[in-house]
């Protein structure tokens, strides 16, 4: 990211901190949980990666390419959960955007942020999702909290951690399309 540092390093520390939650919900005994703890797990780890401050770490010209390439495939694989559950589309634009930034760091100048790198109608567009996203995320968290109560239930398995995260992700893609 360009930039100050610590913001760049909270971001980081955010987006790392939610994949190491999404693999523990990958423990889950619901099928569908883990499947989509994964998705989660490789979104906050990869931007997590993407986030470290460009001061720090340039990243190397045939990693934005690798990049979407993972994240390409990422998109395909959401494309094809969509199917049955129609919270895989959500995955789909996530991962979709990943390849989008990705692409757009490829082709600035020295492969890292430059203000105005990436396309404005499309990073527009992003930014009005994701900031939708979190509005509605956060709307959602509230009941899911309140309504939590004590039952013993396993970390992995906490509603209102996982809709946490999810809102976590949503606010770190709103951060990052800022800085593209």
């Amino acid at each position: 990211m360009h930039g100050p540092a610590s913001p760049g390093w909270l971001l980081v520390a955010l987006c790392a901190a939610t994949g190491a939650y999404c693999l523990l919900r990958m423990r889950s005994s619901v099928r569908e949980q883990r499947r989509a703890a994964g998705g989660e797990a490789l979104m906050g780890f990869g931007m997590a990666v993407m986030a470290v401050p460009a001061t720090v770490f340039t990243p190397p010209g045939w990693a934005w390419p690798l990049y979407a390439a993972v994240f390409g495939a990422a998109a395909l694989r959401a494309l094809w959960s969509a199917r049955s559950s129609p919270h895989h589309l959500h995955h789909l634009v996530g991962a979709a955007a990943m390849v989008y930034m990705a692409v757009a760091m490829a082709a600035a100048p020295g492969g890292h942020h430059h203000g105005g790198a990436g396309v404005p109608l499309v990073t527009g567009v992003l930014l009005l999702y994701f900031t939708g996203y979190v509005l509605l995320s956060g709307a959602r968290l509230v009941p899911v909290a309140v309504n939590a109560g004590t039952a013993a239930l396993r970390w992995g398995d906490r509603p209102e951690l996982a809709q946490a995260c999810r809102l976590s992700m949503g606010i770190g893609m709103v951060a990052m399309l800022l800085a593209l």
